[in-house]
């Protein structure tokens, strides 16, 4: 799958559309598949290093934490949620800019 990974600090043009491993949902987590990702200005700052004294980033890293998309697979514990239910979300790992990204439910 592809997702937006940055490698170190900097502009927009340090973002790179890469091949990455599709994560798999665990006990309590869903799988969606992100039709629409967005960015806040915070997280523009944390790209740039303007705020690694409070949020350092790891990387590779991704950017984005906001999505909307689809249920594409739920793991075990899930309960409200179904396969191809529509949904908006929210990362705390910085990787809404990819085609599957999981979710606590």
């Amino acid at each position: 799958m592809k997702a937006v990974r940055l490698h170190e600090y900097g502009e927009i043009d340090v973002l790179r559309v890469e091949d990455v491993e599709r994560p798999a949902p665990g006990p309590g987590q869903a799988l969606v598949e992100v039709r629409a990702a967005g960015i806040q200005p915070g997280e523009a700052m944390i790209r740039k290093g303007a705020r690694h004294e409070r949020r350092p980033a790891a990387f590779p890293s991704g950017q984005g934490s906001d999505l909307a998309g689809a249920v594409g697979e739920v793991g075990a514990q899930v309960s409200g949620f179904a396969v191809g239910d529509d949904v908006l979300g929210f990362t705390h790992n910085r990787v809404s800019h990819a085609e599957f990204v999981w979710s606590t439910t």
